[in-house]
């Protein structure tokens, strides 16, 4: 089994405990509010939110993914730190066994913050990886985190 590593940053202007807080303490609350058309709901369907839990996204009809399930490998609301890896689901398609994500939001110079992500895409046998299949989870990725993002910059009082 092969492994494809990557790593990127997103800037924002958000703080980044408000978009921890967002992205992920209150994710399954706030993205199927903020995107109706695409998530139907997120669920804890293990565990108590913590460590080990795992949480399912459920999509609305008409997705080419129906859900996925995440395992929770550390959250830590002192660091910011948030590590969870993709362990079921159509996302996977028949070429990955799993992906891990570790995520840290950190405080950037202009007072807004960074979030730097690393992805490790655990391959099934000797499957050759396909760029676009990295973009276009990336691009879903990046197009919640745009909305999530949107929506603290005009309400400045949520998750203060």
């Amino acid at each position: 089994m092969g492994v494809y590593s990557d790593t990127d940053e997103y800037p924002s202007p958000i703080s980044p405990s408000r978009l921890f807080k967002a992205l992920v303490v209150d994710a399954h609350n706030l993205i199927p509010k903020l995107l109706p058309n695409s998530v139907k709901s997120i669920e804890i369907i293990q565990g108590d939110g913590g460590a080990g839990s795992i949480k399912q996204f459920n999509f609305v009809e008409g997705n080419q993914v129906k859900n996925i399930k995440n395992r929770i490998d550390e959250i830590d609301e002192e660091t910011l730190t948030y590590n969870y890896t993709l362990i079921e689901g159509e996302a996977l398609k028949d070429k990955f066994a799993s992906i891990a994500h570790e995520i840290k939001f950190e405080a950037a110079p202009d007072g807004g913050s960074i979030s730097k992500v690393t992805s490790k895409y655990y391959l099934k046998g000797d499957v050759e990886i396909n760029e676009e299949d990295i973009k276009a989870s990336k691009e879903i990725v990046l197009g919640i985190y745009k909305v999530v993002e949107a929506y603290l910059l005009q309400n400045p009082d949520v998750y203060a």
